[in-house]
């Protein structure tokens, strides 16, 4: 996605009683402050953050929209590129730093507006959290929530049965009936008393093994979610998801740079720094072994490769975005399929390194990180996009062979079905997934399940 200066979504009002504000005004706080005094308040960082961003630019001539008794000024998606690009490099900083996350969803709350924000990523098979911040929520008012997590958990589980993409968020005011939240506990007992008046589910990861999501929540002086708020998750969603499947590969370890090889050797996975042209400049112990074997990466001349060469394509686009400017990387270089179909899939994530003075002090000439493992067994990422999608046994047992390297010209012959046939399948599960592709497969896989440990 290039960048010109801003990110222009603005949208048309929703309401057309409005009238014009002087410049700097800003949402009345009386109601919210006081809000936020019972809850919570912003980190020292996110204090910062609104103080050199606010919500408003003086050059905009905000107008306001009626919300019940008040008003409140209509938002565009506009962020100045400036703001955008250092939320996306606070994102990617917390990959080897979780201690940053708390800053970073903290600022990601005022640029939606929230009221209070949590992140998670739940590791189900140990019942740990990697990741467990929020902000604007006191340890009283998080464990009052905590209380009705099989609440939240069941109506969360009955959208994503449906959902078409795990891209789209779930919004409590479009997707619950006025008769549910009457009678909800959770909205008696907690975003009542709270003055909530709706909730933001950003679906990050969702797997057998592991669940991640951003929860933002919008108090009542503010209103309900717009399509505002909804443009502006899908452009932080793809920076999110990188940076959420990478801490989930480090297992949420910090990376110290006073002992960088010691840290990246005694990790499982491989990894590879390189320089702005692809130049290898450190791979750790697993990532040396991959490189001697040169079966999935080579050392060509001292600069990265994949056997694959459209893998090897990616890569360089990615490492170019990363060195150039990392906000436009979006999902390139994350889940890239490194050797060569007709075998086992390795997959990499690309994380940009030159973005921020916490990434390039790890190696100052290092433009990029490239993080490499393994995905999980075909068979059960069929089984899993299977239950999500609803695919047909006909479609999963296409699919199996598909995530396993085949083309379809091999997986219609393994199959013994005609290659008519093998393409109505494809076509089927493109329109229940809503790709368009068969190399968005492998990716589709790696959201819906953890890569497993490198070779």
């Amino acid at each position: 996605m290039a960048l010109d200066g801003a990110i222009d979504m603005t949208l048309p009002p929703r309401c057309p009683r409005t009238r014009p504000l002087p410049a700097f005004s800003v949402v009345p706080a009386g109601s919210r402050r006081a809000s936020q005094a019972n809850h919570g308040s912003h980190t020292c960082a996110s204090a910062v953050w609104r103080r050199n961003y606010g919500a408003i630019r003086p050059s905009q001539q905000p107008e306001q929209e009626q919300i019940g008794q008040g008003w409140r000024p209509i938002m565009s998606s506009r962020l100045p590129e400036h703001q955008f690009s250092e939320l996306i490099g606070m994102i990617y900083d917390c990959t080897l730093d979780p201690s940053r996350w708390e800053a970073t969803i903290a600022a990601i709350k005022d640029v939606f507006q929230g009221e209070s924000i949590i992140l998670s990523l739940n590791d189900l098979r140990t019942d740990r959290l990697l990741i467990d911040k929020s902000v604007g929520w006191t340890p009283e008012w998080r464990q009052r929530r905590d209380r009705h997590l099989a609440e939240i958990h069941a109506r969360l589980s009955e959208w994503l049965a449906v959902s078409p993409s795990l891209d789209t968020p779930f919004i409590a005011s479009r997707h619950l009936s006025q008769e549910h939240l009457a009678n909800s506990a959770y909205m008696k007992e907690v975003l009542g008393p709270l003055g909530i008046a709706d909730v933001m589910h950003i679906f990050l990861m969702q797997t057998p093994t592991h669940v991640s999501e951003l929860v933002v929540m919008h108090h009542q002086s503010y209103g309900v979610a717009t399509e505002r708020e909804i443009e502006l998750a899908a452009l932080l969603l793809p920076h999110l998801r990188r940076a959420v499947t990478i801490s989930r590969v480090l297992e949420a370890k910090e990376i110290e740079n006073i002992h960088l090889a010691g840290a990246l050797d005694a990790l499982d996975c491989g990894v590879v720094l390189t320089d702005r042209n692809g130049a290898i400049l450190y791979p750790n112990r697993t990532a040396e072994k991959m490189l001697r074997k040169g079966n999935t990466l080579q050392d060509i001349g001292g600069v990265l490769r994949a056997r694959n060469p459209a893998a090897s394509r990616e890569l360089r686009t990615a490492i170019k975005l990363a060195a150039e400017d990392e906000t436009a990387i979006g999902a390139t270089g994350l889940a890239v399929h490194l050797n060569a179909p007709s075998e086992q899939p390795i997959v990499a994530h690309v994380l940009p390194m030159a973005g921020s003075n916490r990434r390039r002090d790890v190696q100052p000439d290092a433009v990029a990180a490239i993080f490499i493992g393994t995905p999980p067994d075909e068979g059960t990422a069929a089984d899993t996009l299977a239950r999500t999608f609803q695919l047909t046994r006909a479609e999963k047992r296409l699919l199996v062979s598909l995530l396993s390297g085949q083309t379809l010209a091999e997986a219609a012959q393994c199959l013994d079905i005609a290659p008519s046939t093998a393409k109505t399948h494809l076509a089927s599960i493109f329109s229940k997934t809503g790709i368009s592709r068969q190399a968005e497969l492998m990716r589709l896989a790696m959201q819906v399940l953890p890569p497993a440990r490198s070779p």
